[in-house]
């Protein structure tokens, strides 16, 4: 989704990128704008988002994006699901948000084969507990003697 946003008494126009990003419950949307390449995730600076490996995921977009990554701010908000679920659901909406900003079919090549997730999500789901069990699958011990 794009929205061209004007800023009073400006007659330029910035344009403003809002892509969305899931993984199992999670999900994240990551707002990209003109500025000079502070990413936020819930509020928080990227160089304090722990713990370290799930920063390093989140950071593989941007990486590979470098040059357009330094030109925008990133604003990314996150819920649902756990800590690792959200990191992806993060990483997602980037890539989705900084293809979608650059307009560039080069950038979504190098994603794609980079990893495919990167644009195309994760879509396994947890499964549901059924009856006999603790688990999904698992069964509760019998004895026979």
């Amino acid at each position: 989704m794009v929205r061209k946003k004007s800023k009073e008494g400006d007659a330029s126009k910035s344009k403003i990128v809002v892509a969305i990003g899931k993984r199992k419950t999670a999900v994240a949307r990551a707002k990209i704008e003109p500025g000079r390449g502070i990413v936020r995730i819930n509020k928080k600076l990227l160089d304090v988002y722990e713990p370290e490996i799930l920063r390093l995921k989140i950071i593989e977009p941007l990486i590979l994006a470098d040059r357009i990554a330094k030109q925008v701010n990133i604003t990314v908000n996150v819920h649902g699901g756990g800590i690792t679920g959200q990191a992806d659901a993060a990483r997602t909406a980037i890539a989705r948000a900084l293809v979608e900003y650059s307009g560039s079919e080069a950038l979504r090549k190098i994603f794609k084969e980079y990893d495919r997730t990167l644009l195309a999500g994760d879509s396994r789901q947890v499964e549901p507990k059924k009856q006999g069990g603790p688990k999904a699958r698992a069964r509760f011990q019998t004895s026979y003697r």
